[in-house]
């Protein structure tokens, strides 16, 4: 058998005296991984560097085998991506939120989403927000997405504030006054047609929106940690945004 797929490389590990096993997001087969002979010489460890772009040939001669990976670099940005604690950090979080996933399964829409926060690690707000949604998006995949587009008790779409912890549904400010000690608060940046950015506070309510139903349906199911590359992620970007002025004091200056 033999397939021909962009892929982008998440790590390796050692197999042999020469050789490493590759896991990649593919484009078109999910997460996959492969023998890379030679893989530890010099010309192909700055290839087999997480977050590259490659070109994946895998052949084997049955599908369920590991099969061996011949690479083609397309996109070699490792190097940019070692610049800065957030895409350290931020690659080696992807990784393990993609491991979640069956070995295989094809998500193209992860691929592409994968694609797009690589080249956005370095800016903590953008990097954040999509983290965010690339969380809520492996939730979906998983089955346990969330609906964040209307109110579970009015039906309206309009002034969304909270998400109920045990259905994963938003429920707007009125309805869930009374229960606010009770339910999650919802991010403004991810209510439906929201033109607000990302602040550093809606972040973090993000991510404990996020965390928790990680938590409570995945990791807590599974007998996981949550990824310690998360956490990591999540102060680097704290600590880059406490550098960035706020928009009223680069006014100021100006």
């Amino acid at each position: 058998m033999e397939w021909t797929d962009q892929a982008i490389v998440l790590g390796v590990r050692r197999h042999g005296e020469n050789s490493v096993i590759a896991e990649m997001m593919t484009r078109e087969r999910g997460r996959h991984l492969g023998l890379v002979r030679s893989g530890r010489s010099r010309s192909m460890q700055p290839v087999l560097q997480p977050g590259n772009v490659v070109e994946a040939v895998w052949r084997a001669r049955l599908e369920e085998h590991l099969g061996d990976f011949r690479l083609e670099p397309l996109r070699l940005r490792a190097g940019k991506l070692m610049e800065s604690a957030t895409a350290v950090y931020g690659v080696q979080a992807l990784a393990a939120l993609l491991r979640l996933l069956p070995e295989r399964d094809p998500h193209p829409h992860l691929f592409e989403a994968l694609d797009v926060i690589l080249d956005h690690l370095d800016e903590p707000t953008a990097a954040g927000e999509l983290f965010i949604r690339f969380e809520l998006a492996v939730l979906n995949d998983l089955g346990f997405g969330l609906d964040l587009e209307r109110c579970a008790a009015t039906g309206s779409a309009q002034d969304l504030a909270y998400v109920s912890p045990k259905t994963g549904r938003a429920v707007c400010r009125v309805s869930g006054a009374p229960y606010a000690d009770r339910l999650l608060a919802l991010p403004d940046f991810l209510v439906p047609q929201a033109q607000k950015a990302a602040s550093r506070s809606s972040l973090m309510t993000g991510f404990r929106l996020t965390g928790y139903f990680l938590d409570r349906h995945v990791y807590e199911p599974r007998g996981l940690d949550c990824s310690a590359a998360r956490e990591g992620f999540l102060q680097a970007m704290l600590k880059a945004l406490a550098r960035v002025p706020a928009p009223d004091e680069t006014e100021a200056r100006a």
